[in-house]
């Protein structure tokens, strides 16, 4: 028993030196560097003094193991390495798995202990190699049937992270990060969070895409993606597509304040409306029309925000706490610096344990559209946070 609480003791002061009293966790994608200039976004493009943890998103699965999925990957891991000479405290993660990697990786290399083991032993040697400080969990979508591997997965991280920094004292102990999903459902499914949150360092919950123009027609009118509460208009499910449920219900699940990360997206989510309504709720015929840079229909990135916003209408949805405008047939929900300084209140107000953003090269991180400096929104976030 006192064996156990030593080492109980450790893994709390280890926990408490790699987490701060309240972090900003930033996101960054490795597609990025391919956008059109201005808005191609390399690791030069970086402030390290923005962020607590950066993560670059994402690394790859291939035969049990981690390994690169860009071309230039081990050029951009030796860049990263470059910032913490600016900035010794920043934590940098590397995030694996993603959307388009989707759920098979996972499921493989689950299939047993020994594959496990196997990508377990790979992504330390990988991490420690190309000087990262943790990783990031990023599964899509798990289903009701790996709900319990990826709590496996989170537990051998955790204690073979811990075993090695024991066995290299002079090492800190490797950060584990779980990203998270904000839909009821889709935690329900596959997250159980008393489990995971007990293991992990950080959950970084993705409280946004709430309203979108999906392929299924699910949500053929317009809504913000990530307002903080729910408007009078959300009746039944669409009373949780919201920032403040999110937050409540992994709390009661079981995830402590201190490690919940809440999110704050950097791009908007856009319509195109079918009638003379322009509020929410208003019916909409299908996303908005992809963006001169980012070129993903129902999308725009805040620097795109910017631009659109010039000869469009804006407005603010009082009681979500959040703008949208629109112009023509467009219609874009939006986050802007008001609105992301409360919601890091909120996350403040609420003892989280910080504030994500999706993703630093979405911001206007050169200053070059918005005519407000570079980060704008960062800037606000960090702002807020300080005071």
């Amino acid at each position: 028993m006192a064996q156990l609480s030593i080492w109980i003791g450790t893994a709390t002061l280890i926990f408490l030196q790699n987490v701060s009293a309240f972090n900003l966790v930033c996101y960054f994608t490795s597609w990025s560097q391919y956008r059109e200039a201005p808005a191609g976004f390399v690791t030069d493009d970086i402030e390290p003094d923005l962020c607590t943890h950066l993560i670059y998103a994402f690394a790859n699965i291939s035969g049990n193991q981690i390994t690169t999925y860009e071309w230039n990957d081990a050029t951009t891991y030796n860049n990263l390495r470059g910032l913490k000479t600016r900035n010794p405290n920043l934590k940098i993660l590397l995030s694996v798995g993603g959307a388009n990697l989707g759920s098979r990786p996972f499921q493989n290399i689950n299939t047993s202990p020994a594959t496990r083991s196997e990508f377990v032993a790979s992504v330390i040697s990988f991490l420690r190699s190309n000087n990262f400080d943790g990783l990031d969990i990023s599964w899509h979508r798990p289903s009701q049937n790996d709900k319990r591997n990826l709590v496996k997965l989170v537990q051998d991280l955790n204690v073979a992270f811990r075993y090695e920094a024991q066995r290299n004292p002079k090492r800190q102990n490797l950060i584990l990060s779980v990203a998270v999903p904000a839909g009821k459902e889709a935690i329900d499914n596959g997250f159980d969070i008393p489990n995971i949150a007990r293991f992990a360092d950080l959950l970084n919950v993705m409280t946004f895409d709430f309203h979108g123009y999906w392929p299924d027609h699910s949500h053929t009118y317009t809504g913000h993606g990530s307002p903080l509460r729910k408007s009078r208009v959300d009746k039944g499910a669409a009373s949780a597509y919201n920032v403040d449920y999110a937050v409540r219900y992994l709390k009661t699940k079981g995830a402590p304040d201190g490690k919940i990360i809440m999110g704050i997206p950097t791009y908007g989510r856009t319509f195109t409306l079918s009638s003379a309504q322009t509020g929410v709720g208003a019916p909409a015929s299908g996303p908005g029309l992809a963006g001169t840079f980012t070129k993903i229909a129902g999308t725009l990135a805040y620097y795109e925000v910017c631009s659109f916003n010039h000869g469009a209408t804006k407005e603010k949805i009082e009681e979500q706490d959040v703008p949208y405008s629109y112009k023509g047939n467009q219609w874009v929900g939006y986050e802007d610096e008001t609105s992301v300084q409360i919601k890091v209140q909120y996350a403040k107000n609420n003892n989280l344990g910080g504030v994500m953003v999706w993703s630093l090269d979405q911001d206007d991180f050169s200053g070059t559209f918005c005519k407000n400096g570079n980060y704008p929104l960062l800037a606000a976030i960090k702002n807020e946070l300080n005071k």
